[in-house]
């Protein structure tokens, strides 16, 4: 009897052996998702993750025109403190277009292609405004089961495209990052074990408001946009992205977006461009959506999507069409913001755009946030001050 039973347990064995190599990439990819923010793997992560998930090329034509120089800015006293609490690993600061601040922290550089996380949704904003003066899409208050029929009987079917973009879609989806059961960690899994973003959004059926009653932060939204577009247009993410927003604006090197198992772009979170490059949005949004004298997104788009129009909280951030404003928002200035502190901060009023890219172990202690708005502000007080 012992016999039989070694004999089964070696073949359950083997059989787990064969399982292990036929999913390898898999199983490193979940590793990689378990481990991805451990603080001694979470910098080098952060510009390697083409090493640790499925990609695909964003096919940008030629190269970014070098950005200006600017005299350098004279730095805030707390410079360096702040550049270490906040775990920046990358800063690059613009006057009126011009750089006058760059530095690179903990073992990274200029052409490090650094993940966005949720500064692509900002990206795929401007894109949306594009495609929709185009004509591809009618009226942003088009139920968006109009372009994608897969998502009727789902909890976003009733819902409008303006509920998307201002993340009012009353869809329950659980965000805690440190919660390993959280939705969006189990999203996470599926891009780690090849699964499809499409099908895990269409299985959501539960909601926990009615559609356009309250806002509440919900990153899969920004996925179900980009199915809008990809419905309306027939074309992939990054061939759209390429073609009307990085081609136009100029990248360092190639970017490159994460995907699912099925070469769909992670359109919420995995746009992987330089810090310069991020700069380079910023500049464009600054100048109402012109950059170095081409029109690349409409100045209407621009105006209303940066304007603090969701039914956010009193005494909370404000919020746009998938950008963010202060709970004390000033005129023409706005953001975008990503989770472990990486922001494109914009304020017209100054002429100063800064990106900056961290990993910010700290990013969600009280005070995190307004300890960087308040640097960031503190700058363009000084920049605006020094053109007066």
């Amino acid at each position: 009897m012992w016999k039989w039973i070694l004999r089964i347990l070696a073949a359950l064995l083997a059989a787990l052996v064969v399982v292990a190599i036929l999913n390898r990439d898999a199983l490193m990819r979940l590793g990689a998702v378990n481990t991805l923010f451990d603080a001694d793997r979470i910098v080098h992560n952060f510009s390697n993750m083409d090493a640790l998930f499925e990609t695909t090329p964003i096919p940008v034509q030629g190269r970014a025109a070098p950005l200006p120089d600017g005299a350098p800015m004279a730095l805030p006293d707390d410079w360096e403190a702040w550049l270490d609490r906040r775990g920046v690993t990358g800063i690059v600061v613009l006057k009126d277009g011009a750089v006058v601040h760059e530095t690179y922290r903990l073992g990274t550089a200029r052409n490090d292609l650094r993940i966005s996380w949720s500064l692509a949704k900002s990206y795929l904003s401007a894109l949306f405004g594009i495609v929709l003066a185009r004509g591809d899409i009618d009226d942003i208050d088009d139920p968006v089961t109009r372009y994608v029929p897969a998502l009727t009987g789902s909890a976003y079917d009733g819902v409008t495209i303006r509920h998307v973009l201002q993340m009012s879609t009353g869809v329950e989806f659980d965000e805690d990052i440190l919660d390993f059961w959280s939705d969006i960690n189990k999203m996470g899994r599926i891009i780690a074990l090849g699964g499809s973003m499409d099908a895990f959004t269409g299985r959501l059926d539960a909601r926990d408001a009615a559609p356009g009653e309250r806002w509440k932060y919900v990153s899969i939204d920004t996925h179900v946009l980009a199915m809008v577009l990809r419905a309306a247009t027939g074309r992939s993410l990054p061939d759209l992205m390429a073609d009307h927003v990085l081609t136009p604006l100029g990248t360092i090197r190639d970017p490159y977006y994460l995907t699912d198992g099925y070469g769909v772009a992670f359109a919420l979170a995995g746009l992987n461009l330089t810090t310069r490059d991020y700069a380079r949005m910023g500049e464009m949004f600054r100048m109402g959506g012109a950059f170095q004298g081409r029109r690349i997104v409409p100045e209407a788009w621009v105006e209303e999507s940066t304007r603090p129009s969701a039914k956010t909280e009193a005494g909370k951030l404000r919020y746009g069409y998938q950008w963010w404003m202060s709970a004390d928002p000033r005129e023409g200035e706005f953001m975008a913001r990503g989770v472990y502190g990486q922001y494109v901060y914009i304020d017209r009023a100054s002429g100063v755009v800064i990106a900056v890219n961290a990993a910010d172990l700290n990013f969600r202690e009280d005070g995190a946030y307004r300890d960087s708005e308040d640097m960031f502000r503190g700058i363009a007080a000084r920049l605006g001050e020094s053109t007066e």
